[in-house]
């Protein structure tokens, strides 16, 4: 069997499979039954830009899972910490860390695929710790004007210098790591980890490895220096002609997902009855726009809410905070959710994610209210 084939038997599988694809592409399809004139702009409703580099960040991540390296780096990382409650602070951590320094997306296909690689050799239980992360990426990000995309579009409206946009958000960010934190150390039980005797699922394939690691880096750069439709091309031409079978395992559906999402959601956003109800919210009161930025995020997520906000006022850092303490909740509420629960490889990271982010939820948007309002 061809990589053209094994890739397209692999992605007819996975949507077959994928509920959230198909409640994308049904939603799509009342979207249009009710206004059909829209259907030549779907195109341009696309973030291609950002589709191309999530591509790019697939392939070349799947490349390094492939090579094997994650599983032998999860081994030693299991014998450095010996428990599971060690494993995840260090993971959420660094999750939160990279998400300040990288994106929240990045720091993602970073650490996520060394997490689920840990399934095959050890007892750690991967999905609740992936699950932890989506939470780090989303609390991590908050800090810097880098960190997500709602955070780069308002720091470029705010005007603001790199360390005045840090300033203002440092107060959200600690209020969302600490008690992601305390979560994570009670979620834990603290049992020691058993490796799994024998257990070598992929062999080391140092090439493999130390290509996609080359392409990495450079795939930054072209994104930061917005080339990333022509970087796609160049990552997918090298995989095509020295490595196809990582072509073929790539998450196509999850791609498929993202494109779907921006559709629905700014056929939603772009909507005049949702503007006309939005301007009908009395937004002019920062309480009031505080609590609409949480609320919209987990409808559209909380890029577009930030964009859809911003045309109503201009409260840069109060919309900050709304958006950013509204990628908890429901796990539409940021794609960097979206990107963790798909790659945790497990159904019940769904029900898991959502049993403690919608607590999370409470307690952060509280403590945000308590900074913003009443200290």
């Amino acid at each position: 069997m061809d990589t053209q084939a094994e890739a397209a038997i692999s992605l007819l599988r996975a949507l077959r499979k994928d509920y959230f694809f198909w409640v994308l592409l049904g939603l799509l399809v009342l979207l249009t039954i009710a206004k059909p004139e829209r259907l030549p702009i779907y195109s341009t409703l696309v973030d291609w830009p950002t589709i191309a580099a999530l591509t790019g960040l697939l392939v070349i991540t799947k490349g390094v899972e492939l090579s094997g390296y994650l599983h032998h780096l999860g081994k030693r990382l299991i014998l450095r910490l010996p428990t599971d409650r060690a494993i995840a602070v260090f993971l959420v951590l660094t999750t939160a860390l990279l998400s300040m320094l990288l994106t929240n997306d990045v720091a993602l296909f970073i650490v996520v695929p060394l997490t689920v690689g840990l399934r095959a050799v050890s007892t750690v239980p991967v999905t609740r710790i992936v699950v932890f992360e989506a939470f780090a990426a989303n609390a991590g990000s908050t800090l810097t004007p880098i960190g997500n995309p709602q955070n780069l579009f308002l720091w470029q409206l705010s005007q603001a210098s790199f360390y005045q946009y840090v300033g203002a958000m440092l107060p959200l960010a600690l209020i969302c790591v600490i008690p992601l934190l305390l979560l994570t150390t009670r979620a834990l039980t603290g049992r020691s980890i058993t490796i799994v005797d024998g257990t070598n699922p992929h062999s080391l394939n140092k090439r493999l490895l130390y290509m996609s690691l080359a392409l990495y880096f450079p795939f930054l750069v072209f994104i930061d220096l917005h080339l990333a439709e022509t970087a796609v091309i160049v990552v997918l031409a090298i995989f095509l002609f020295t490595y196809r079978r990582v072509l073929a395992r790539v998450d196509w559906a999850l791609i498929l997902v993202f494109m779907l999402m921006f559709v629905d959601m700014r056929l939603i956003a772009r909507d005049p009855a949702v503007y006309e109800l939005i301007g009908q919210l009395g937004l002019s009161d920062p309480r009031q726009l505080y609590f609409t930025g949480i609320v919209i995020s987990q409808l559209i997520s909380n890029v577009p809410a930030a964009i859809l906000l911003a045309e109503y006022s201009n409260d840069w850092r109060l919309i900050a905070y709304a958006v950013n303490v509204g990628g908890f909740g429901f796990m539409l509420g940021s794609l960097a959710n979206i990107i963790a629960l798909r790659m945790a490889h497990d159904r019940e990271a769904w029900l898991t994610f959502h049993v403690h982010s919608l607590p999370l939820l409470l307690v952060i948007s509280g403590l945000a209210y308590l900074w913003l309002f009443l200290l």
